[in-house]
C-alpha cells in the first residue's frame, strides 16, 4: 500500500519532550513546601460579634405645611443627661400615627356615592363579545379564521379576567359627594 501523500513514514520519528533533549532537572521547591504543610479544607468560620448599638429612632410627623415628614433621633445627638435608649420628648403623637394620608376636617355630614356603571358597562360588553367570538368559532371550518378567532377569544378572556373584579372595580368608580 502507497502512502497518498507521498512522503515516506518511515522517516517519521518520534518526538521526544525538551526535557529530555535539554537534561532539564525538574523544579520541585514550592510543591515541597506545600507537601510539608498541614492541609485543611477551606471552610467558612463563624465569629460572634456583640450586639450593634441602635440606628436611632424614625417616626412620622409634619412639617410647617402640614405634609408629613419622616423625623429622625440619632443616639449620637442625644439630648446630654437623658438614659440611652429612652426617646426624646419631641417623639411621634399617638393622635399622628392613626391619621393615613393629609389632614382634613372630621365632617359628619359628608355624604359620598361611588358609580360603578362605567366599569360594569365594560365587563358586559366584553361578555358579549366573548359570546360572540364562541359562536363565531363554533361555525367555522377554515384552520387560519379558527386559530384568528381562538387568538381573539383568549385576549377577550384575559380583558375580562382582569376588570371583572372588585379590585377593579374599586380602583376605576367614580365617587361624587352628595353633601
Amino acid at each position: 500500500m502507497m502512502p497518498i501523500s507521498g512522503v515516506d513514514t518511515g522517516a517519521v520519528q518520534p518526538i521526544t519532550t525538551t526535557e529530555d533533549v535539554l537534561g532539564a532537572s525538574k523544579i520541585q521547591g514550592p510543591k515541597e513546601e506545600i507537601q510539608g504543610l498541614q492541609l485543611r479544607p477551606m471552610m467558612d468560620r463563624y465569629v460572634p460579634e456583640g450586639p450593634q448599638e441602635p440606628s436611632g429612632l424614625y417616626w412620622m410627623s409634619k412639617d410647617e405645611d402640614g405634609q408629613p415628614k419622616i423625623c429622625f433621633d440619632d443616639p449620637e445627638q442625644a439630648v446630654p443627661g437623658q438614659p440611652e435608649g429612652v426617646p426624646v420628648s419631641e417623639g411621634p403623637d399617638p393622635a399622628d400615627q392613626d391619621t393615613k394620608g393629609p389632614e382634613r376636617k372630621k365632617d359628619k355630614d359628608e355624604v359620598w356615592e361611588c358609580n360603578t356603571d362605567k366599569v360594569d358597562h365594560e365587563v358586559e360588553e366584553l361578555k358579549k363579545q366573548q359570546q360572540e367570538l364562541e359562536q363565531r368559532l363554533d361555525g367555522e371550518t377554515d384552520e387560519v379564521k379558527i386559530k384568528d378567532l381562538e387568538r381573539q377569544l383568549a385576549q377577550v378572556e384575559r380583558e375580562l379576567k382582569q376588570k371583572d373584579n372588585d379590585t377593579y372595580r374599586e380602583r376605576n368608580a367614580t365617587f361624587t359627594q352628595l353633601s
